[in-house]
């Protein structure tokens, strides 16, 4: 079954072979920020930013979000959401690396990658 890796910048560490970067330097990333969101919500935490950051990634590839530009920007087309979407049996049966935390046991994992993993095996399936 495909997972989530955490995305290494360190000395030494290797992608793994038949894993997929989905970083925000890729063509999956995700235009949501944690950056913005505190800056939107300062009184937030970063745990509750990166949460949010998710859900709006998942509306916006479910078309639940009209397109824009973050402060630095960032945008959030439907023809870079339609681009992701097309690009998404790519991804199918491939570990997903991303820099986010990995949770701890038992807690959720607010990561893109984690809908993109969803979406990936949905499209395969035939159920997107």
């Amino acid at each position: 079954m495909p997972e989530r890796i955490k995305r290494e910048r360190r000395r030494g560490w290797r992608l793994p072979a038949g894993a997929v970067i989905v970083d925000r330097s890729s063509r999956f990333g995700n235009p949501f920020t944690v950056a913005d969101c505190l800056e939107a919500w300062p009184e937030s935490t970063e745990e509750a930013a990166r949460k949010y950051c998710v859900e709006m990634y998942r509306d916006w590839l479910n078309d639940d979000l009209d397109g824009g530009c973050g402060p630095e920007g960032t945008c959030w087309s439907a023809a870079a959401r339609d681009r992701i979407l097309a690009d998404l049996p790519m991804l199918h049966g491939k570990d997903l690396a991303c820099p986010c935390p990995l949770p701890v046991p038992g807690d959720p994992d607010h990561c893109h990658a984690v809908v993109l993993l969803e979406l990936a095996q949905a499209v395969r399936c035939g159920r997107a």
